[in-house]
């Protein structure tokens, strides 16, 4: 019989619906070493955790994370809270012995990922396993990719490109959330969605950032308080709010192998609304990637004859692609939730053979000094600043 792993989830919003649904699925798709059980499910308000856990298919409920920790029936903390409560409940978990999930970014300063990564050390030791929450890692697209790399089809990496551009507070008018708020959120678009293009582009490439030059933007720096809270944004309400975050980030950036990258995170890219975009450019080939289209990879062999070379559009959806065997037949197309539902599955993976998995936190730590560096940076007038 297949031993069970018992789940208690943090926060049950947008983030902890995804990862609901990836805690469900993933045994009813892949053949898991250990089997998750939804245990519990934690939030603040009784009533609202009471109700989400009814929806999303968890066992039992408490309105105190630390009760959860307490719990013998729980052998893996999944954090899916705001920035500001991911130090404290992370090492507070790997110190009890369980098993952690932690959403990205794994911290909201570099002083509290390398806590976390100290924790995770020395919890790794005892055979406890953490990881950070950079999802999009899990597209099969994404893994093809990394696998076109690895054998050297692009040869030389020389430049990286990523976009990360949404547009769902363009409207000055949007109201106030806690993703605007720094104390909460640690940064803006830099930490939400920025960091995911950091991860992805060190991730594809095999190699890491090592300095910076980055500019910040704030665009709109009062918006109106929340009459009731929505997925994102809300409804505005009464009265205004300071926004204590960058609107837009943007930066260029050197790797360890010497490629040049440049980097564009923003809200405020109307009609834009989850471009994700990378694109490498090496010696021998290239490739490119939208997650607006993400079940397409689009390749450039540089070695084909000049008269019939250029990008080729690779639909991955493939048995033999990354994940894909385990899902739909050929051109039947994943979608946004996969992803979660492949990181549990390589998870609980590593999990069962009792190997770390990745990203670490140290993965996420790593991240977390890019995006200081660029705070610094673009405090001082774009100076180059080393990670």
């Amino acid at each position: 019989m297949t031993p069970t792993l018992g789940v208690g989830l943090i926060g049950y919003a947008f983030m902890g619906a995804a990862h609901s649904q990836a805690w469900r699925t993933a045994p009813h798709f892949f053949d898991l070493p250990v089997r998750p059980a939804l245990t519990v499910l934690a939030g603040r308000d009784a009533v609202r955790v009471a109700d989400a856990a009814a929806r999303l298919g968890w066992s039992s409920t408490e309105t105190d994370w630390r009760r959860v920790l307490e719990r013998d029936d729980v052998d893996l903390v999944d954090v899916c809270t705001p920035g500001d409560t991911h130090a404290e409940i992370a090492i507070a978990a790997l110190e009890a012995g369980k098993h952690v999930l932690c959403e990205k970014p794994l911290a909201n300063s570099v002083a509290e990922a390398e806590a976390m990564a100290d924790a995770a050390a020395r919890a790794a030791a005892r055979g406890v396993r953490s990881m950070v929450g950079f999802t999009y890692r899990r597209v099969p697209a994404i893994g093809l990719a990394r696998e076109l790399v690895a054998q050297g089809r692009l040869g030389e990496i020389r430049h990286v490109r990523a976009q990360y551009l949404q547009d769902w507070i363009a409207d000055p008018a949007a109201p106030m959330s806690w993703r605007l708020e720094k104390d909460r959120a640690g940064s803006g678009a830099l930490g939400d969605i920025g960091a995911h293009i950091v991860d992805l582009t060190q991730h594809v490439t095999g190699q890491r950032l090592t300095g910076v030059s980055a500019v910040l933007e704030t665009f709109v720096e009062e918006r109106p308080l929340p009459a009731s809270a929505g997925s994102l944004s809300g409804v505005a309400g009464r009265g205004t709010g300071r926004v204590t975050v960058d609107d837009a980030a943007l930066f260029l950036g050197r790797f360890d192998g010497g490629a040049l990258a440049t980097f564009e995170a923003t809200r405020f890219a109307l009609g834009r609304k989850n471009a994700i975009r990378i694109e490498v450019n090496g010696s021998r080939g290239s490739l490119a990637f939208d997650f607006e289209d993400m079940n397409v990879l689009h390749f450039h062999d540089g070695d084909e004859p000049a008269e019939t070379a250029g990008f080729r559009r690779i639909v991955v959806t493939e048995p033999g692609h990354p994940y894909v065997g385990a899902w739909w037949p050929a051109g039947h197309g994943l979608g946004y939730e996969h992803g979660f539902t492949h990181q549990v599955v390589d998870l609980v993976t590593a999990i069962g053979k009792g190997e770390d998995p990745t990203p670490s936190f140290a993965d996420g730590l790593q991240v977390q000094r890019v995006l200081d560096a660029v705070e610094r940076s673009a405090a001082a007038d774009s100076v180059w600043t080393r990670i």
